[in-house]
């Protein structure tokens, strides 16, 4: 059975990478359903579910599903569908940047963890 090393730190980027996920698969249910009538784009609020994310890790709470929501301030076209490419293309970008972030810090832990574990060497 594989053993693994768990951090706070580490429970924390790993809930940061989940709602990278998580938004990024949004964001391509959003541009696959562009030509779709009537579908309304939809999102999260990442800043606020990663904030409830960092409370459940310090409770030991599991992670718990994404809360969606209708985004607002979008021009609807006239078959109902209110699907920003050009959004949606900033999202993606913007998500990317946040799991490149995410893969950096989970690096930095896990390099924290054996310059410890080799300290005596």
């Amino acid at each position: 059975m594989p053993m693994g090393i768990d951090t706070r730190m580490g429970e924390q980027v790993e809930r940061y990478l989940d709602l990278a996920a998580s938004e990024v698969k949004l964001t391509a249910a959003n541009m696959a359903n562009v030509d779709t009538p009537g579908y309304q784009t939809v999102g999260m609020d990442f800043a606020g579910e990663m904030r409830e994310a960092l409370k459940d890790v310090d409770r030991g709470i599991p992670e718990k599903a994404v809360r969606l929501k209708a985004v607002d301030g979008l021009v609807s076209r006239p078959d109902g569908n209110n699907v920003s490419m050009d959004r949606e293309g900033l999202k993606l970008a913007e998500t990317q940047l946040r799991f490149k972030t995410g893969v950096a810090l989970l690096h930095q832990e896990y390099q924290r963890i054996m310059d410890a574990i080799h300290a005596d060497k």
